[in-house]
Parts: structure tokens; sequence; C-alpha cells
């Protein structure tokens, strides 16, 4: 090409070059890929989400202490986090198609195979397998859509956040009901790994390469990033990474002992401990708006102001002995601000902390931060009951953790993301 061909190549709006390299897709194409790809977490969430209320059967057939079924309900976190770095490593160096068709047929048997073990060692294992499969194809989706929607990155994650959220609300009802109907625990779980399977094999065919490869640099051409800092673990990913950690630890445990707490404290019944848990993945679906808001203002502030919401309402939560109407309330916003408005965000800022070609590795991070602890939150919690009882533990974890966050957060610089005004 020559020196003018260049500069008229670079003369072109960035928009417009987004635009140039997107007309190879339909809008039917994108539409298609992009469903198939929120159905796959729909079922990844699933998966997750299906062991928990089986689990009173599950320990009756082997005979599990209560902390071994505990821990085998959360361990899969494990295997996700572990997957988080070199899901990262893998997406910066092979088509995201090949980790995120690979990673949903790895989380799928582990699911299926689940049911086929014989004891706690090899339970754990597939467990660990399915949560490592999961953590891939986290990986690999934020990076391949946050590459695709670099523009409306926080709305697209959004989007993907009500996919799971309606994983986490359906996965218990469908679960408890097949095992009803076949008498057996082992029915979801075959159900749910042969629809990974499906799934993974219509995403082979219909998910179009131009939605999963596509390249941030291409669509902002015009920009340079020699403002940003060169790698990819810098002080903005370092900062995220900490809030990131210490939002998963505050999150996971409330959510891993919310029902317990509202059964065994303030005596519910399991039906409205039910409801309750039902309006927190309710509130996860505002993760939509969440996700639009990051898009359009500074994204660190409006992280801040979300920690300092979950705060604000574990107190309530914990303090005020609210009546079952209130404490839906309060279960709702509980969901709305922690999934619906810091997960989206965190995973999209830590993306746009790095240069677009490193985006891979800033997905892998934030699946290793958040979730890399969030295995053992229930147990930490389940400590700080022991010890302080639940009014003390609930604001030790649930409203001075995220404020640690706040802390974290104060170090972001977001003049320096990639998509700020220069």
């Amino acid at each position: 090409m020559t020196h003018a061909a260049q500069v008229d190549a670079h003369a072109v709006p960035a928009d417009d070059i987004e635009e140039s390299n997107r007309t190879t897709l339909s809008k039917g194409m994108i539409g298609v890929g992009f469903l198939l790809v929120v159905l796959s977490y729909m079922v990844n969430a699933m998966d997750r989400q299906v062991f928990p209320p089986l689990l009173p059967d599950i320990r009756q057939d082997y005979g599990f202490s209560l902390e071994q079924g505990g821990l085998l309900a959360t361990n899969f976190t494990l295997g996700m986090a572990l997957a988080g770095l070199p899901a990262g490593y893998l997406l910066d160096r092979f088509r995201r198609k090949t980790v995120l068709l690979v990673s949903i047929v790895i989380y799928s048997l582990g699911t299926m195979a689940t049911p086929l073990a014989v004891g706690f060692v090899d339970m754990t294992v597939y467990r660990v397998v399915s949560g490592f499969g999961e953590g891939m194809q986290s990986a690999a989706i934020f990076a391949a859509l946050g590459a695709f929607f670099a523009h409306r990155r926080g709305l697209a994650f959004g989007i993907i956040g009500v996919g799971y959220s309606v994983g986490v609300f359906i996965a218990p009802l469908i679960g408890v009901r097949l095992m009803s109907l076949h008498g057996t625990w082992h029915a979801p779980f075959y159900l749910f790994g042969t629809a990974g399977l499906l799934i993974a094999a219509a995403s082979l065919f219909l998910v179009k390469a131009g939605l999963t490869e596509h390249s941030v640099e291409k669509a902002v051409s015009t920009r340079t990033y020699e403002y940003m800092p060169a790698s990819a673990y810098n002080r903005n990913t370092i900062a995220l990474a900490v809030h990131s950690v210490v939002s998963g630890v505050a999150i996971y445990g409330f959510l891993g002992l919310y029902p317990t707490y509202l059964i065994t404290s303030l005596h519910y019944t399991a039906e409205q401990a039910a409801l309750a848990m039902s309006l927190l993945g309710f509130g996860g679906m505002t993760a939509v708006f969440g996700g639009w808001l990051g898009d359009r203002v500074n994204q660190r502030n409006l992280l801040i102001g979300s920690l300092l919401a979950v705060s604000a309402i574990a107190v309530c939560i914990y303090e005020t002995h609210a009546g079952v109407g209130a404490q839906c309330g309060f279960a709702f916003l509980m969901g709305a601000f922690g999934l619906g408005f810091i997960y989206p965000n965190s995973n999209s800022a830590m993306q746009r902390a790095v240069r677009p070609e490193q985006i891979g590795r800033a997905s892998g991070l934030f699946v290793t931060s958040y979730y890399g602890t969030a295995a053992f939150s229930g147990l930490l919690f389940a400590a700080l009951v022991d010890s302080f009882g639940w009014s003390r533990a609930g604001l030790l974890q649930v409203t001075f953790l995220p404020l640690v966050g706040v802390v974290a957060l104060l170090f972001v610089r977001p003049s320096l993301f990639n998509n700020a005004d220069r």
C-alpha cells in the first residue's frame, strides 16, 4: 500500500471502519450467533445452580457430611479460577471460537459425569472440571463479544448477564421437577449436559468467525494507545483485580448462605426463602441497564456507587430483621447492584484497562480474580457466623469488604482506559 493510501485509510472515522468490518455478517447472522452465545451461558449457569437444590438427595445417596456437600456445591468456582489465566493465554493465541466450543464440551461432559461418581473424590474432580470449562467459556465469551461490541461493551455484557440470571432462576425449578418425575437426581445433569453439547454443535455452524474473531484494533484503527501501559498487568488492572476479589468474596458469600440466614435466623419457611432468592435473580436481570449505563458514565464511579449500595443493603438485611416483603425488596436490590451492576461493569472495565490486543488476558484475569476466592467465601462466612453470629458476620463480609473494594477502585484511572476520550 502506498503512503497516500495509508493516509486515506487512517482518515476514515473509527465507526465507519467498524461498520465496514461487519459487512460480511448480516444482522440475522449476528443475531443468531449472539443468541447462541447467550444460550450457552444460560446453560453454563444452569449447570452451576442445579447442584444445590439436589444436594440433600445427593448426600443421602452417598452419605456425604454437610461439610462435604457444602464444598461440592461451591468448588466449581475453583475450577473457574484455575481456568482464567490459561484461558486468557489461549485466547490471545488461538481462535476464540475454538476456545469457546472446547469449553462448552468440557463443562457439559463434566456435568454429565457427575451422576457417575462413585464417591466424594471423583465427584469433586467432575465438579472442578465442569468449573474449569465454565471459566474458559466465560473468558472466551467476554473476550469475543467485548471485541465485537467494542463501543457498546457494557450493554452487550449486560445482555449476557440476563441470560445468566435466567439460568440461575430456572435451573432449580427444572432440576427439582425432573427429579420428581424420574425419581432420581441424575436426570437434570444428563439433560443439561446434553443441552450444552447440542448448543456446541449448533454453534460450530451458526456462530460465525466474524463475530468471535473481530479485532478491536481494526474497529478503532485511527487511535493510538501509546498513552496506555504496555503491560496487561498494570495499575488499573491490578486495582480492578483487587476489587474483583473483594466483590467475589462478598457477593458469593452472601448468595451461598442467604437462604440459610432467612430460615435459621429469621425463621422464614423454605418457600419464603425461595421467593427471596428468586427476587435476587430478578434483580440480576437489571444487568442490561447496568451495562448500558456503564457505557455512558464514568465506570469507576459507577462501580464505587454500586459497592456502597451493596454495603448499605447488607446493613438493612442483617440489622433490621425486616418482614418478608421488605426482605424481598432488599434481595432484589442486592441482585440489581451485586449482579446487575458490579459484575458486567467490573468485567468490561478490566478489558478497557488494557490495549486491544490484550483483551484475552484481561478477560482471564477477571475470571481468576473474581472466582478465585469465591470457592471459599461460604466457608469464610460460616466461620464468621460461628464466631460472631449472623448480624456481625454479615456486617464484616457483606458490608465491610465492599468498602475495601471502594478503596481499591480509588486507584483506577479511567483516563487510561482504551475508550477514553483523548
